[in-house]
């Protein structure tokens, strides 16, 4: 199993997953990033925030993808 990192944007603010997860496949990655993604989006709204949010996943050699939310509301387009 390869050691997959979740790092967190949320608005300005950046976590660096220092300990990672072993898991059996990119495809478990990819359900993982989604569940942390939806997981901080829901902690954010019921606090009354919308920053947008990010989670990059990466292996031990190199970035594999990124899933985000970015929030717009009419104020806030252009």
């Amino acid at each position: 199993m390869e050691r997959y990192f979740f790092d967190i944007q949320s608005g300005r603010e950046f976590f660096a997953d220092e300990e990672g997860l072993r898991l059996p496949n990119l495809k478990a990655a990819e359900v993982e990033a989604m569940q942390t993604l939806t997981g901080i989006a829901r902690e954010s709204v019921f606090k009354g925030e919308r920053p947008d949010l990010a989670v990059e996943v990466r292996s031990t050699a190199a970035r594999l993808f990124c899933v985000s939310i970015i929030y717009r509301n009419a104020s806030t387009r252009q």
